[in-house]
């Protein structure tokens, strides 16, 4: 209650004249696909409060180091961007959509994200936040020093992957799943602590992949969410007229970013392709041999799953 209390505090003592002012923590570099849709978030929450809520951006996790979830929670941060896969705090809600090969397009990694957003408040209400937008990374793809052909290319590989189903995916693959935080993979695989990772094309890209990394093999492993959450004390000390301005740049910019992403995924393959990375599509032989795990790991996943989350998936496959 105490603790309570003293938040309510420092959320009121950035209350003046009716005008608010917020920090968001945004996960990855200036440069980033996500922190530039944040920053342009910010600037249309503050033209649609008509400048009465003002969102500075904090790139490169300069705010929350740990737990972005219970940052948020604890009010340490009033908002931050989160990697919904890796978040701890979601239990299975928050890796449905980094299930490999559940959506095969972005098409349908949307649907699932709308059928998905119910559970996906509900758990994020638990944890005293709003969930404003949430965007699909591309499609995570696999990085490593040769063509991905079959599932024998995977025997003994170290790979780096980003959770649990993805460590799950590449262990059944015949591989060795490695989890190392995202600012130590370069330097992983520089010394061969790793010689393969699984992520996006625009990771590899920001990443600059093409200078310890031969190939980009396109399996679109899955479309995993980059989500926007604000504090609930924070969002009930605001007016009427400014969670709806908020809402309405919520709206707007996961519009804007949902399409935007497409030219973010292309972009990305052309540039480590002009800068010597192998693009490969991945042949229907390894996309067969891969479903089989898909499938196995699919089943795991909903043995013991509440009805919310096994209810997502009859929907999804209507």
């Amino acid at each position: 209650m105490i603790k309570k209390s003293i938040l309510f505090v420092a959320v009121s003592s950035l209350v003046f004249a009716g005008n608010i002012k917020m920090d968001l923590n945004a996960k990855y570099g200036a440069s980033n696909f996500h922190t530039k849709g944040a920053v342009k978030f910010a600037a249309l929450v503050k033209n649609y409060s008509k400048g009465s809520v003002n969102i500075t951006i904090h790139a490169g996790s300069s705010l929350v180091k740990g737990n972005p979830l219970k940052a948020v929670k604890d009010g340490t941060v009033a908002m931050t961007d989160m990697f919904i896969p890796f978040t701890s705090g979601g239990g299975k809600v928050f890796g449905i959509s980094a299930l490999p090969f559940i959506a095969n397009s972005y098409d349908d990694a949307y649907k699932l994200y709308q059928i998905s957003k119910k559970a996906y408040s509900k758990t994020a209400k638990k944890w005293n936040q709003k969930f404003l937008y949430s965007v699909t990374w591309p499609a995570s793809g696999f990085y490593s020093n040769k063509k991905m052909t079959s599932i024998s290319d995977f025997k003994g590989i170290k790979t780096r992957t980003y959770d649990k189903n993805s460590a799950s995916f590449v262990n059944q693959a015949g591989g060795n799943a490695v989890a190392l935080p995202w600012g130590e993979v370069y330097s992983a695989l520089r010394t061969n602590m790793v010689n393969s990772v699984v992520t996006s094309s625009s990771s590899g890209k920001d990443g600059k992949f093409w200078e310890v990394l031969s190939h980009f093999t396109k399996i679109k492993y899955a479309y995993p969410l980059q989500t926007v959450s604000i504090n609930l004390d924070y969002w009930n000390i605001l007016t009427k007229a400014q969670q709806n301005a908020i809402l309405k740049a919520a709206k707007e910019i996961e519009k804007i970013q949902w399409k935007a992403v497409k030219l973010e995924d292309k972009n990305a393959q052309k540039i480590m392709s002009e800068n010597g990375m192998k693009i490969n599509e991945a042949s229907s032989n390894l996309k067969k041999e891969l479903d089989k795990i898909a499938s196995n790991l699919l089943e795991k996943y909903l043995d013991g799953a509440s009805l919310d989350i096994k209810s997502i998936f009859k929907e999804y496959r209507k």
